[in-house]
């Protein structure tokens, strides 16, 4: 992952030092360009200049392999602590619901 964030920056320096590249399959995903309500809603009220982008970057699908052209979805922040909150808030794995019993 380190790998993939440090290409990100060198190819688009505009984005700053604090990026997260989020998994397709990320929950706070409604489409590859965009967050879900719940998410914009979220970053609405704790991360405002936080900025959703697509960055294609060169990179090796593994050690020693030929770099092949990839597009990440990238979340940028002002600073750490928006993206530690973020990162906290919607990389985690969602906590199960407590079954109820049954009637």
């Amino acid at each position: 992952m380190i790998d993939i964030v440090k290409a990100v920056q060198e190819k688009d320096p505009s984005l700053g030092s604090y990026v997260i590249v989020l998994r397709g399959d990320s929950r706070a995903l409604a489409a590859p360009d965009r967050l879900n309500a719940e998410a914009q809603g979220w970053i609405a009220a704790q991360a405002p200049d936080a900025r959703l982008v697509r960055v294609t970057i060169a990179l090796a699908p593994h050690p020693g392999a030929a770099p092949a052209e990839r597009t990440v979805t990238v979340l940028a922040f002002g600073d750490a602590r928006q993206l530690a909150a973020f990162a906290t808030a919607w990389t985690a794995d969602p906590e199960p619901e407590a079954e109820m019993p049954a009637a």
